[in-house]
């Protein structure tokens, strides 16, 4: 059955006392565009001259056959399959309903199941990109159909794949374990861990480079992921270390500091001491382990992440006894960040380009990090594409 028959098209001069089918629309080139008759408006008499200004001879009148849903409904429904944690829901607006963030957060959006509703055919479903960060009210989906009449099956059927995609998504629980002490290494044992510490279960290393363990995402809990949500920031306690003998020895002033400390305080957390260091790798490993026993939450370490033969860091939070999941990243600016783990707290070696580009690697992961995700060797991989940002 075609939806045309639902709707009565009857000239405007005839429409009084009869109720709009849809929204209308009113634009004015570069001063207006919003609505000017809102769907179930009763047509009085004072608005056939509006209707008419804004080209509209005819209205329709719409009656709904079973199993057809108008666009507002449809548009309703698809935000609330998707609709996840910490996410706000507007009304229909012109056949559109937005789901926009309640909290400042980083956005988790499904592309896969995002892609599979827009090829169903007739439905929108348009995002923003997954792990940007928002602010209270920003947009995150937009939601509605083609037609303003649809069948109910298209509609139903991303209800059920929302449902399908969540309880997929679940993963196994008693992957972690109690850690009773940091890792080790040939120059002794780290500080033993806060109570409560835990740490994912040994993995095997990788054939690749020396000191990398293999571990993959299904190896490590998280919380399900949801189609359209937002994560809280969480308030992180962060050591930061910056490396080097021109600034340990006072020949240059440190730019690292302000910078990272601005990045971190966005995000609401706090650098709670910066300790400087020569490029001797046992103080840089002293460093590391001071901050452990702080029971920092992350540690980040600036200056000597190149290759130049007194560029230590690299090897330093290596001997400190960290899991690296990267040293190095394809993204441009950022390419030399190292990702690292000494038990579940982060560490990472920040390239000298942190200091002066706006946007590199490290912006890209400690959003996510700050959010309480662990970051994987497929998380660096990805960040290839579109990594191009002018370095």
């Amino acid at each position: 059955m075609k939806a045309d028959p639902m709707l009565r098209e009857v000239k405007v001069e005839d429409a009084i006392g009869l109720v709009l089918a849809h929204d209308l629309t009113r634009i004015i080139p570069g001063e207006f565009k919003g609505r000017l008759f809102r769907k179930g408006h009763q047509i009085s008499e004072e608005d056939i001259p509006a209707l008419l200004s804004i080209g509209k001879e005819h209205i329709y009148v719409l009656e709904l056959a079973e199993g057809y849903l108008h666009e507002d409904e449809a548009a309703l429904r698809l935000a609330s399959a998707v609709r996840g944690a910490n996410t706000e829901r507007t009304e229909p607006h012109e056949g559109k309903v937005t789901l926009k963030s309640a909290i400042h957060g980083l956005a988790k959006i499904d592309k896969a199941f995002v892609d599979e509703v827009n090829g169903i055919g007739r439905i929108v479903m348009s995002t923003i990109r997954t792990n940007t960060v928002v602010k209270p009210g920003q947009a995150l989906a937009g939601t509605r159909v083609i037609p303003l009449v649809i069948e109910e099956e298209p509609v139903a059927r991303v209800e059920r794949l929302a449902a399908q995609r969540r309880s997929g998504q679940a993963l196994a629980a008693g992957s972690l374990e109690p850690l009773s002490g940091g890792p080790a290494d040939a120059a002794g044992t780290l500080p033993p861990a806060e109570a409560g510490y835990l740490a994912p279960k040994p993995v095997p290393p990788d054939k690749g480079a020396a000191g990398t363990a293999a571990v993959r995402r299904e190896e490590t809990p998280a919380a399900a992921a949801e189609l359209v949500a937002v994560k809280p920031f969480r308030s992180l306690r962060v050591g930061l270390i910056t490396t080097g003998s021109e600034v340990f020895k006072g020949r240059i002033r440190d730019k690292f500091g302000p910078v990272v400390r601005a990045k971190v305080e966005a995000l609401g957390s706090k650098v709670i001491d910066q300790r400087f260091t020569p490029d001797d790798m046992d103080e840089i490993v002293t460093e590391i382990r001071h901050f452990i026993g702080l029971g920092a939450d992350l540690i980040l370490l600036t200056g000597g992440m190149s290759v130049d033969p007194d560029d230590r860091t690299p090897g330093a939070i290596a001997r400190a006894g960290a899991r690296i999941v990267s040293y190095g990243t394809p993204m441009l600016p950022g390419s030399m960040l190292m990702m690292a783990y000494i038990g579940c707290v982060p560490v990472m070696g920040l390239p000298g380009c942190v200091m002066h580009d706006p946007y590199t690697s490290f912006d890209v992961l400690l959003p996510r990090i700050c959010a309480g995700e662990e970051i994987f060797r497929e998380d660096i991989t990805e960040m290839g594409y579109g990594g191009l940002l002018g370095c």
